[in-house]
């Protein structure tokens, strides 16, 4: 820590989306609509898997997880982004950065993790039906989440322990909307070469493999169900196309931001906010909208609150 005691930078500079005034308030509206539409959305799967009777199985359990994770990752920096919007100058503290940095970091990880335990989930619901009960356990189902939050930590951690001791002396200026790992750590005053090829292997890596993994996982349950199943491959593709289009616009844009961070590609902003705005708002629409037990259960769940009063 002695490098943060000697550090003779306070705060960094947020260059966020240039534009007129009449475009900053646009990009706000539509930034604010976005943001408020992902937390009700998400906060709505969340309460709807609590407290309805009927979406007690595995897949629905892992599902409010995810949009949990999801409204987390997307209030980390979507409001601080809104707000510096409608200012001139756009700060954020060093330990606010840094604190940005390590939530992000620790619900994306966790949220990679769970998402392969979905695609497990959804392996063995149609590749083994008979045994699903059985396999895809409460205590079986727990310990996904936890392991998912375990990940999630450690994943951070290794990061945020070796970033922390940075010295930053300047300069301050993060061209980004929020405060994103590759681009601070550019900023130290040393040599950051080690660490850069870290940040590479731990998120880049991480995201690189997760993604393939997933991908695997998809395309034996295919071939499984095309082998086995002369009617069934439709309705497999149809029960999997939310999970593989939820899997591709999260992974998407993480690989390329991590993966090969420190080079300079022009559209790094509009993936920082297809990863952070865009996609968590996707869950909800996806899984709700395309989902007959989840619309039926909301508006069971909202008669029962009507009729309570």
């Amino acid at each position: 820590m002695d490098h943060m005691n000697k550090s003779t930078i306070s705060e960094f500079v947020l260059v966020g989306l240039s534009g007129s005034w009449t475009l900053q308030i646009l990009y706000f509206m539509f930034f604010f609509v976005l943001y408020g539409a992902t937390v009700v959305g998400n906060l709505l799967i969340v309460l709807t898997v609590t407290f309805s009777s009927h979406l007690n199985s595995p897949m629905y359990f892992l599902l409010g997880n995810l949009s949990f994770f999801d409204m987390c990752l997307s209030t980390v920096t979507t409001p601080k982004m809104i707000v510096d919007l409608l200012r001139e100058q756009r700060t954020i503290s060093l330990w606010g950065c840094m604190t940005q940095m390590f939530f992000m970091h620790l619900f994306g990880g966790a949220e990679m993790t769970l998402l392969i335990a979905m695609a497990f989930d959804r392996y063995v619901a149609i590749c083994k039906p008979l045994h699903y009960t059985s396999i895809m356990s409460r205590h079986l189902l727990q310990r996904f989440v936890l392991f998912s939050w375990t990940i999630g930590f450690i994943h951070t951690m290794s990061q945020m322990v070796l970033t922390i001791n940075l010295p930053f002396c300047g300069p301050n200026v993060v061209d980004n909307l929020f405060c994103d790992l590759p681009l601070v750590i550019k900023l130290a005053c040393k040599d950051t070469y080690i660490l850069e090829f870290f940040v590479i292997a731990d998120s880049g890596l991480l995201s690189l493999i997760c993604f393939i993994l997933l991908f695997l996982s998809y395309t034996v349950i295919l071939v499984t169900v095309h082998n086995h199943s002369t009617g069934g491959l439709s309705k497999a593709i149809s029960t999997l196309s939310a999970h593989i289009t939820v899997v591709t616009l999260f992974f998407g844009p993480c690989i390329f931001i991590y993966a090969w961070p420190f080079s300079n590609f022009s559209g790094t902003k509009i993936l920082s906010v297809f990863y952070t705005v865009i996609t968590p708002l996707l869950n909800p629409i996806i899984y709700t909208l395309r989902n007959q037990e989840m619309k039926v259960a909301i508006r069971k769940l909202r008669t029962q609150h009507i009729n309570s009063k």
